[in-house]
């Protein structure tokens, strides 16, 4: 059994190592670490959070409040999703730029 501190650094240890060669980690471990989960830019979640903030503002317009604060609710999740799905992707690429 590690010690917290071991596993830090081990976990530390991968990280660099799957920054360093991708490759190498793909064929020893059986996955592709090349690709990150947030590789892609965070436009389809935001283009999502506008349709939804238009069907919240149709439901208050019709006059279903309830139903149209849930709405904006869920709109408002997912844009905060979307902003921090953003702000990690920015951060991953200035940290991939020499």
């Amino acid at each position: 059994m590690l010690s917290k501190e071991d596993t830090r650094r081990l976990a530390a240890l991968e990280r660099q190592l799957r920054r360093d060669d991708p490759d190498f980690c793909a064929r020893m471990g059986g996955g592709n670490f090349s690709v990150s989960s947030t590789a892609r830019p965070a436009l389809p979640l935001f283009i999502i959070a506008a349709v939804i903030t238009a069907v919240a503002v149709v439901l208050g317009v019709v006059g279903w409040w309830i139903a149209a604060s849930i709405v904006a609710t869920w709109a408002v999740i997912t844009a905060a999703a979307a902003v921090h799905r953003l702000r990690r992707h920015r951060a991953e690429t200035a940290f991939r730029q020499p």
